[in-house]
């Protein structure tokens, strides 16, 4: 549900209610996380960011009223907006806190549960952050195979600065991510100074051309007829294996029972629950993870929460 008002300083906002199983300050410390973040902002409790909506360029801005009810505003902007623009906007808002899912099953096995106790009680609210763009996705994706999360983001500014486009507001610019568009255009050549290598760059070219040229598309990955078909399609394309593939099931497509059961973080979180000097067998893994049946992606997202 959501409402179009206009706050003292006559600039539009809109409220969007989440369920009571939600806490924006929780989503705010996950989001907080990297220093490094190109994409949005968090100055004061708010989040700023850029977004095309409707072929507009707009500068959001995400606040809280109380943990469960989000105010998204325009700065700079007074001029009245076209509905399909704000339901755009919304719609974005909502799929990127993941606000259409009930998490009361996932809490309820939860709290049963010897791995996930911790984590749910001490993240409560917390949603699966999405990415929308699937381009976004599978690259993020594909920047974060075999490197650490700190260098994993030095990427994904060299490469958002290097080929995005950007936004302006009172001296400061809001970035968007590159489009399929515009990488499916580049050599590997034109990645030198992103300092990355070969491979990644191939891989990167590869992907945005297949969706440029409308052979993947997140329409065609959703019809699946289930997890694993979906999972396939993906690791069939050059430069995806099973973990960028879950991974992209779990952030954009939201797959419940995406798993990247090789994750070296998802090793790590239970060794630490565990707390064992070995990290888990896939055999216990699985084992481990029976009880989260169509709720693995949840289940991955809480206990990465433990260490990032």
């Amino acid at each position: 549900m959501k409402e179009t008002l206009s706050n003292d300083e006559g600039m539009m906002e809109l409220r969007i209610h989440a369920p009571k199983e939600f806490s924006f300050s929780e989503n705010l410390k996950y989001l907080s996380r990297s220093s490094n973040e190109c994409l949005f902002d968090i100055v004061d409790q708010k989040i700023y960011r850029a977004l095309v909506v409707e072929n507009k360029t707009l500068l959001i801005e995400i606040s809280a009223m109380n943990e469960t009810e989000l105010t998204v505003r325009f700065p700079g902007r007074t001029a009245p907006m076209e509905n399909q623009v704000k339901d755009a906007v919304c719609q974005y808002v909502r799929h990127w806190f993941d606000l259409e899912t009930n998490l009361l099953p996932f809490y309820e096995l939860a709290q049963k549960d010897p791995l996930l106790q911790k984590p749910v009680s001490q993240f409560f609210g917390l949603r699966n952050m999405g990415i929308p763009d699937l381009f976004e996705a599978i690259a993020w994706g594909i920047l974060g195979q075999q490197i650490n999360l700190t260098y994993a983001y030095t990427l994904k500014r060299r490469l958002v600065e290097g080929f995005g486009e950007y936004i302006e507001f009172e001296g400061k610019q809001y970035w968007l991510f590159p489009t399929a568009d515009a990488i499916a255009k580049l050599t590997v050549d034109d990645f030198a100074d992103l300092r990355m290598t070969v491979k990644k760059c191939e891989y990167l070219i590869g992907v945005a051309q297949l969706i440029a040229e409308g052979e993947l598309t997140k329409e065609k990955l959703l019809n699946a007829k289930d997890v694993k078909e979906a999972e396939k399609m993906l690791t069939n394309i050059r430069g995806i294996g099973p973990w960028t593939a879950n991974y992209v099931l779990m952030r954009c497509l939201r797959f419940p029972a995406a798993f990247p059961i090789d994750d070296v973080g998802l090793h790590n979180s239970m060794k630490l629950l565990m707390q064992t000097e070995a990290k888990p067998t896939k055999a216990e893994i699985l084992k481990l993870s029976e009880a989260w049946a169509d709720w693995e992606s949840y289940a991955t997202f809480y206990l990465w929460r433990l260490l990032y």
